[in-house]
């Protein structure tokens, strides 16, 4: 602990926790500006090494069978199972909901998770990109309304084990947001909306959790 009280970050800094992107593929850059909005230290992360440095990390969405096969080819798989597992905050967004479930529907038959969250989600569930659609999603814990969610071949949740919260559903019921301990995950983008709540929300998270 630093002499303020505060739980110091793999960097040192006290000023703001270090939260990365996983930067294989996908939004990368948009959650990065948005991390950055919501009071963190926001970097992007490619490799083990750098994995080890961020006291939390977002999985963008993207293309989750892409990935998938990147995570593998960069060697980042395994040390992302072992980092999920030994407890440090991630949320994912659209193709990083399927990363962080536990089991997915309609993925291919060598797709791979990093899991972590008891759950099973359907991929593309909501249909192919020129079905995409903006929602306004009431959200456990988060104040000031809903927030728009953007759904652009977006997953949900077909079910959920007794250790995940269901943080939102759809009018019609389906699950689009959730929360395991210090994992979190959303069907949709807020990253590319401008409001910065649910990354608020997953900042304290990591504050938390430090």
């Amino acid at each position: 602990m630093s002499p303020s009280g505060a739980a110091a970050s793999p960097s040192g800094s006290t000023a703001a926790p270090v939260i990365g992107v996983l930067a294989l593929q996908g939004d990368v850059r948009e959650h990065l500006a948005a991390l950055t909005a919501a009071g963190a230290q926001a970097v992007p992360v490619r490799r083990p090494g750098e994995l080890a440095e961020v006291d939390g990390l977002v999985i963008p969405g993207g293309e989750s069978t892409t990935m998938s096969k990147l995570a593998v080819i960069f060697g980042m798989l395994e040390p992302l199972r072992e980092r999920v597992g030994a407890g440090m905050p991630a949320y994912g967004s659209c193709a990083g909901m399927i990363m962080l479930a536990d089991k997915i529907l309609d993925g291919r038959d060598d797709q791979e998770t990093i899991g972590g969250i008891d759950m099973i989600v359907r991929r593309n569930a909501f249909g192919r990109q020129n079905e995409s659609f903006e929602a306004a999603v009431e959200i456990t814990g988060i104040g000031g309304g809903p927030v728009e969610g953007v759904f652009i071949r977006a997953p949900w949740v077909e079910s959920t084990g007794e250790r995940t919260e269901v943080l939102a559903r759809l009018d019609d019921g389906t699950v689009v947001a959730v929360r395991a301990g210090n994992l979190l995950a959303t069907s949709f983008h807020p990253e590319l909306t401008g409001d910065h709540r649910v990354h608020e929300l997953f900042v304290d998270m990591v504050r938390a959790a430090g």
